[in-house]
């Protein structure tokens, strides 16, 4: 029986891709912006070899030439996006060469109008536009009118935010799976984002009670392949609604980073064949997009701190792979969006050769190592790299 671990930093990226500047991302390198913050403390991530990965510059970096205890790998996404859900289905197997739809002049009239008629609501805002600003923006005309405020990003999403005391949570996921039917095809963005917010005039906050109604990833994944031959695939974070529950065998929400690591440490000490998938959504949502680098050190200090216990309960067949699915360089100023960039691949494994891999050419490489780790000779993108 063994037992694949994948942690997902969620926008932990460690420097800027060759085509960064089509994406309009200059300069941008993630790891080295959270590098310069005297809130991190990484020791145990160091240990396995996160600063001596290839291309990867930070602040006094003295690790280069040490020996590490992972097998270690800069990874460069195939895919054209730097969004969560095609990064995650890459990670998982499945390269998307065409970007999914972004709207920078906002979502056009047959879609909202179709979306009012059923929902009975009008909308608000309708352009791309930061999470914490637009409630403070747009919160008391919601209030005062009933409609929703509807967003969008750089990155292909459909956004709802909506007051709990206007819009009860549930009624806010119902108007999410309206907009989630009506936006297929043309405009099949890749996820619907149900943004609850709590507050009073003009001071506003979101709730942790956010949901995503993602689009149905277009073929099929590592998860499909291991669901099929009978594996458990276990979901942790919002790896489920990711890849909208396709060939997840069991999973659980969590409220942070924190709940996350505690979710792994439970799946750790249970007996399962298979998979599990973990996303720590914190990175990305609450420091990355918000610019916030000392947040974003100590966010991932926090993990670090808690790295020795979750390396303490792995087996003698079992595997931990940390990995991000994008970049959000919490010190670019040019915009609030995800970034560009490679991201770093960590395996560690009583039965795992700790080397250095270099550049590999997709983040499809992972879901073809964790289908060799297991014992399947399916093969989707990517090469194994064990």
């Amino acid at each position: 029986m063994s037992r694949f671990f994948i942690i997902v930093l969620d926008s932990f990226g460690i420097g800027e891709m060759p085509d960064a500047a089509s994406f309009g991302d200059f300069g941008v390198n993630t790891i080295g912006a959270v590098s310069k913050s005297d809130k991190l403390n990484i020791p145990n991530l160091r240990k396995l070899g996160l600063y001596q990965i290839e291309g990867v510059e930070v602040c006094g970096n003295t690790d280069k030439g040490k020996p590490h205890s992972a097998m270690i790998a800069r990874m460069t996404e195939k895919s054209a996006g730097k969004d969560t859900t095609i990064g995650h289905w890459e990670i998982a197997g499945l390269v998307s060469p065409r970007p999914l739809p972004t709207y920078p002049d906002g979502f056009p009239k047959e879609v909202l109008d179709e979306f009012t008629a059923q929902t009975g609501r009008g909308v608000l805002c309708n352009k791309p536009y930061s999470g914490t600003k637009v409630i403070n923006d747009y919160g008391d005309e919601h209030v005062k009118t009933g409609d929703l405020i509807v967003y969008t990003s750089a990155d292909s999403v459909f956004q709802i935010a909506a007051h709990e005391d206007v819009v009860p949570c549930e009624q806010l996921y119902e108007y999410c799976r309206i907009a989630r039917k009506i936006l297929t095809g043309e405009h099949g963005v890749g996820r619907v984002i149900a943004r609850p917010f709590i507050g009073a005039d003009g001071n506003y906050e979101r709730t942790p009670r956010r949901h995503d109604f993602s689009l149905l990833p277009p073929g099929d994944t590592m998860l499909d392949v291991l669901k099929d031959k009978g594996k458990d695939v276990i979901a942790v974070g919002k790896i489920n609604d990711i890849f909208a529950g396709k060939g997840i065998t069991e999973y659980v929400y969590t409220s942070g980073n924190a709940e996350g690591i505690e979710r792994t440490l439970e799946y750790l000490d249970k007996d399962f064949d298979g998979l599990c998938f973990v996303n720590l959504v914190d990175y990305d949502m609450l420091y990355g997009h918000r610019r916030d680098v000392d947040g974003y050190a100590q966010a991932l200090s926090y993990f670090d701190e808690k790295l020795p216990q979750i390396l303490g309960k792995m087996r003698e067949d079992d595997a931990l792979l940390i990995t991000a699915d994008h970049g959000c360089d919490p010190s670019y100023t040019k915009t609030t969006d995800h970034t560009r960039e490679y991201t770093p691949m960590l395996l560690y494994g009583k039965k795992i050769e700790a080397k250095d891999l270099g550049t590999r050419k997709s983040f499809a490489d992972i879901a073809a190592t964790a289908l060799d780790f297991l014992g399947l000779e399916e093969r989707l993108a990517g090469e194994s790299m064990i």
